[in-house]
């Protein structure tokens, strides 16, 4: 078995952890093994989406075309032993192409429910943006209740359940703009930016590399659903101290007065930055939280479920710039 990369030596561990982490890391690292095969560079996209399935929490990805959103999400699920479904969201898109519908059975002479695509553990949903309101607000219930109410009837999903969605933030015609109540539903949102100089050349050598092989082909199952629901289980043993979850609330609170923002971060969000920081300590192979894992929680967590007021817009200051104000302004725990 090889030895994750990010994991220090027990030699040099100046704790002995309550909880053994070892396996969680190992299967972390097989992973990440598995998506360097085909994916350069993009290492916080890969390291925040594998916290949210650690955290059970669902991920949007926004960037331009050709970033290799859709590619790292599929690869993703493929690394893991578990169903996996595509959705491309459509301007004339129906909520029942996604959730299912009844459908009438002529031999027992009733209706049947048909299940839909999003009846899977891993979702990915292309383009989210695209799809008008009604069939946004599909998701809402199921994002959050990981179940479905179709004619009076509620079917619950197997577990692991997460929705992978991508946007493209450039092009806006006929796009339609997630509402504040999706977006809060979404544990991260990643912005993809464009690889470096030295990392285009890397994605021109695997590309020929790859010849007559496919990029699905080059990456392994290395672990099934079940150890990602045990693995859940070990993150919520993880500690925090009083004093931390105390830095969680202030940061959260500070958005809510912040001037340059019009609208503040809900307390689900600071649920979401408790989850998250403690997925980051399991993964570094810590059974305790430290100032630093909520920081590498807080912008991804909080940029897409606060507002700029116009005029700070106007003179280009964005959410994450303002986040990370807060971040310098909050005093961190001793």
């Amino acid at each position: 078995m090889e030895t994750p990369n990010n994991a220090a030596p027990k030699e040099n561990l100046e704790f002995e952890n309550r909880i053994d982490l070892s396996e969680l890391q190992d299967s972390v690292f097989q992973i990440k093994k598995q998506l360097q095969k085909v994916i350069v560079g993009q290492k916080e996209m890969i390291d925040l989406l594998i916290v949210a399935l650690l955290s059970d929490g669902h991920v949007l990805i926004e960037g331009v075309p050709g970033v290799a959103k859709t590619i790292t999400a599929k690869l993703l699920a493929k690394t893991i032993a578990v169903d996996f479904s595509r959705i491309q969201f459509t301007p004339d898109l129906m909520p029942s192409d996604i959730l299912g519908t009844s459908v009438f059975n002529v031999k027992k002479s009733e209706f049947e429910f048909k299940k839909g695509p999003i009846f899977s553990n891993m979702v990915l949903i292309d383009e989210i943006n695209r799809a008008p309101a009604k069939t946004q607000a599909a998701l809402f219930e199921v994002m959050e209740e990981k179940q479905i109410t179709m004619d009076g009837t509620t079917y619950e999903l197997n577990p692991p359940f997460v929705v992978l969605a991508t946007q493209n933030p450039i092009e806006q015609e006929g796009t339609y703009r997630l509402p504040e109540a999706q977006l809060d539903r979404f544990l991260f949102k990643i912005n993809v930016a464009y690889p470096n100089a030295e990392e285009e050349f890397s994605i021109l050598l695997k590309e020929q590399a790859l010849e007559n092989t496919t990029k699905n082909s080059k990456v392994e199952t290395v672990i099934k659903g079940e150890q990602i629901i045990a693995y859940r289980s070990l993150v919520n043993q993880i500690k925090i101290e009083g004093n931390l979850l105390k830095y969680i609330s202030n940061i959260v609170v500070n958005t809510r007065s912040n001037s340059f923002l019009f609208l503040g971060a809900s307390p689900r969000a600071s649920i979401a930055i408790l989850g998250a920081s403690k997925a980051f300590a399991a993964i570094e192979g810590r059974d305790f939280v430290t100032p630093e894992d909520i920081k590498k929680a807080t912008i991804p967590v909080l940029q897409h479920r606060v507002i700029v007021t116009p005029e700070r817009e106007m003179e280009g200051l964005t959410s994450k710039q303002i986040i990370e104000q807060i971040i310098e302004a909050v005093e961190i725990p001793r």
